[in-house]
């Protein structure tokens, strides 16, 4: 089998020759399907993200060793039932043999944010049983201390409006420039991630989504302050091109820590993108100015 032009030409030729009659109402808006799981109206000026953004009583969604890949903050493979997002085209009434891949439902945000974190093979520090960290697709759930899929504690996190931060390693969000792995954790409610370092184009890409990348010092790690999850985090500081922040952590029995940490907002650009809210927010404001002004 093969696309032949006349197919094309069935298609396209009829459209672009169609005129409307004088006075037909026309609608510049394109018509979202409400049970479409492929494309669905995006929410990157909706709810949280439309919000007041704030770095202070931020909780760990997850603390993280070295080389989290892009993979693991979003992975791309095909959807299985038992997960979170094939739950959720189950209920939208998709037979199993149709859920396909995460990639493939990347313009619809319900089912491509279940894939935050969706990896079984995240090894979460938070979550530890007899001492070794439990492989799989989990958090803990603070302060209640309870162990639960990721995307259950992402949901409890959002419904109490409650801002997150990551905790991670060396090279944070290596592999494939995915664009979910920055989308998903800043519609999780995440405003920062702390990491020893991040890969180059995923930093932009939590930058252009409007999450804070932040450095620890140079040999200081996770492990220099015995971070377990059980934190809140402030950030202190104004955000300017590779500033040095000060990162407050309260710990659960009362004592604070003040952490140096480098601001990875590298030009006079990103702070402005990150100030805006990301790069959308940014092009919106421009295009408004430029209408008002205009």
């Amino acid at each position: 089998a093969s696309v032949k032009p006349e197919q094309f030409r069935q298609v396209y030729v009829p459209m672009f020759a169609a005129s409307a009659e004088s006075g037909e109402k026309i609608s510049p808006l394109y018509d979202w399907r409400p049970q479409s799981t492929y494309i669905r109206r995006p929410p990157y000026w909706e709810g949280a993200l439309a919000g007041a953004r704030t770095l202070r009583g931020m909780r760990p969604l997850a603390v993280l060793g070295d080389n989290i890949t892009t993979d693991h903050l979003s992975p791309s493979n095909a959807i299985m039932a038992s997960s979170a997002a094939g739950e959720y085209l189950a209920k939208m009434g998709l037979p199993e043999e149709d859920f396909n891949s995460y990639a493939t439902h990347r313009g619809d945000h319900l089912t491509a944010q279940r894939a935050t974190f969706a990896n079984p093979k995240l090894l979460n520090e938070m979550v530890q049983e007899n001492g070794q960290v439990r492989q799989g697709s989990l958090a803990r759930i603070e302060p209640e201390g309870k162990v639960t899929r990721m995307w259950e504690a992402i949901e409890t996190y959002m419904a109490r409006k409650q801002p997150l931060i990551i905790v991670a390693g060396a090279d944070y969000g290596q592999g494939s420039s995915r664009d979910w792995a920055a989308k998903g954790v800043r519609l999780a409610g995440v405003e920062a991630i702390v990491a020893e370092g991040f890969e180059r184009i995923h930093r932009t890409n939590l930058v252009g989504m409007g999450v804070l990348p932040l450095e620890f010092r140079a040999g200081e790690t996770r492990k220099t302050y015995a971070i377990d999850g059980t934190e809140t985090f402030d950030v202190l500081g104004e955000p300017t091109p590779r500033a040095t922040l000060t990162l407050v952590i309260h710990r659960g029995n009362g004592e604070t820590v003040e952490v140096p940490v480098t601001c990875r907002l590298d030009t006079a650009e990103e702070v402005a993108i990150y100030e805006a809210g990301g790069v959308l927010q940014r092009f919106a404001q421009d295009f408004l100015e430029s209408a008002a002004a205009g």
